[in-house]
């Protein structure tokens, strides 16, 4: 089997990505979006890490002002061609989130598919203060993760397989401490038996870190939902949705 770069699977990851997060589920998220936080056509929403932009693109279909932070170039692109095709009131922005600020004031900004997680302590409380200057008084941030302790203690699988169409898909995590991290290994195999190689960190943070780390950059910490809307989370929950206000 050969290793090869990642353009060879550039195609799949949209679907690799669609077969962890359906786009069922990101209808409920967007109408949950709309429904908690009393969204309009008045109302301005941050995506922040936003991926292929599936909450963005999904509200400003509903005429929500929306705008699209990623530094990814196939994202970035992506999105801004559906924003154009569609004449949608959504701005695409190729940025760093560490490095991200804007002038703008929003009345909501989303940190979605576990994408905090991917920051340590510092990083993530740099991020959180940025979030907070850029949101209006009384405005609200939520942050979807799946790397709660309160979540990985219960779930967490060193080894695992999943099949993606005619994608294979090999990862191998090892839970570690100071800082508490999980460092994955992935292998995807085409049915070609060409491989790509990745690495990342998910950082690991207790309910009770969270929340200090919220107060330390100006939230307070509001509530913490599994299925968005309808249940509040509780320990070994699949996932979570924290939300958080900005005191006016």
């Amino acid at each position: 089997m050969a290793n090869i770069n990642s353009t060879y699977f550039e195609g799949h990851y949209k679907t690799i990505w669609k077969s962890i997060i359906p786009d069922e589920l990101t209808r409920k998220e967007v109408e949950f979006l709309i429904s908690h936080f009393k969204l309009d056509n008045n109302s301005r929403v941050l995506d922040l890490m936003c991926g292929f932009g599936r909450h963005a693109i999904g509200l400003s279909r509903k005429g929500i002002a929306s705008t699209a932070v990623d530094n990814l170039e196939d994202y970035y692109q992506e999105i801004k061609k559906i924003a154009e095709t569609e004449n949608l009131p959504l701005s695409a922005v190729k940025a760093d989130a560490l490095g991200f600020t804007s002038d703008e004031k929003y009345d909501l900004a989303i940190c979605m598919g576990n994408s905090l997680n991917f920051f340590n302590r510092n990083d993530t409380l740099q991020i959180l203060r940025n979030l907070h200057g850029m949101l209006l008084p009384g405005a609200h941030l939520l942050i979807n993760t799946w790397s709660l302790a309160e979540i990985v203690i219960k779930n967490f699988n060193e080894r695992y397989w999943s099949r993606i169409g005619d994608l294979k898909q090999l990862n191998e995590g090892k839970y570690l401490f100071h800082p508490t991290r999980i460092e994955w290994e992935t292998w995807i195999i085409s049915a070609d038996n060409q491989i790509e190689n990745k690495k990342g960190i998910d950082y690991v943070f207790t309910v009770a870190e969270m929340e200090k780390m919220l107060y330390e950059s100006g939230f307070q910490l509001e509530i913490i939902y599994s299925i968005p809307g309808r249940k509040e989370f509780s320990l070994g929950d699949a996932r979570a949705y924290i939300i958080a206000g900005k005191p006016s």
